[in-house]
């Protein structure tokens, strides 16, 4: 075998290795668990919570996501037939994900805990047609988690959730059938627009009047 050739091979054969290694590598890192019907990442079932002494309650949650659950909200393409859950700290919940579509869909957690769930995440994935449960245990403290779908425009098209722990932290922007669709400053009032809309029309009034007032003078 030539030099040349040998060089080809070794170039043919380091970047194969390395692609298999990494996505060996991040299969164990984020606990993946993968099947014919999709993907489970960083479940967790035991494992509690700093601040959790038990396991609070237990709860069963059936998510349907799909474009039959967006066709009567204009804009949206995709949808879950539930947008928001409420559950108590410390609770154990077991996600069962029912994909309407023949598309991937997605129900990911974001903002949990990175000592327990690596990047911070809660990752269920079903192909087309199908089913896939996972379960992950919530932390003790009051709080909005994003849940949302990660294909690309999935979320913006409609597969955007929340789920509350406790009394939460305040309702997420843009969730679907929930809050506004924009963000708005939380620091703003709930009518900052009526209000702005108000006090620009009063100043008009004001200057017209003030203006008119110094003519005749």
């Amino acid at each position: 075998m030539t030099r040349a050739s040998v060089l080809c091979l070794a170039l043919t054969i380091v970047p194969v290795t390395s692609f298999a290694w990494q996505q060996m590598d991040h299969s164990q890192h984020h606990n993946m668990q993968m099947t014919g019907a999709g993907v489970v990442m960083n479940e967790n079932t035991d494992v509690l919570p700093r601040g959790c002494d038990a396991i609070s309650t237990e709860h069963q949650l059936t998510v349907e996501a799909g474009r039959e659950f967006a066709a009567d909200i204009p804009g949206t393409i995709f949808g879950m037939n539930v947008h928001e859950w409420q559950v108590e700290p410390c609770s154990r919940i077991t996600v069962t994900f029912v994909n309407r579509d023949e598309v991937r869909h997605q129900w990911m957690v974001h903002g949990l805990p990175k000592y327990l769930y690596p990047t911070g995440m809660f990752h269920i994935e079903a192909m087309g047609g199908q089913t896939q449960t996972g379960t992950f245990i919530v932390p003790g403290d009051d709080r909005n988690y994003l849940v949302h779908c990660d294909m690309a425009q999935h979320m913006e098209k409609g597969m955007r959730g929340q789920l509350i722990v406790g009394d939460g932290g305040g309702d997420l922007w843009g969730v679907q059938g929930i809050t506004d669709a924009f963000y708005r400053f939380s620091y703003l009032p709930d009518k900052s627009m009526p209000i702005a809309a108000t006090t620009l029309i009063t100043g008009f009034l004001l200057t017209f009047f003030v203006l008119r007032i110094m003519k005749k003078n």
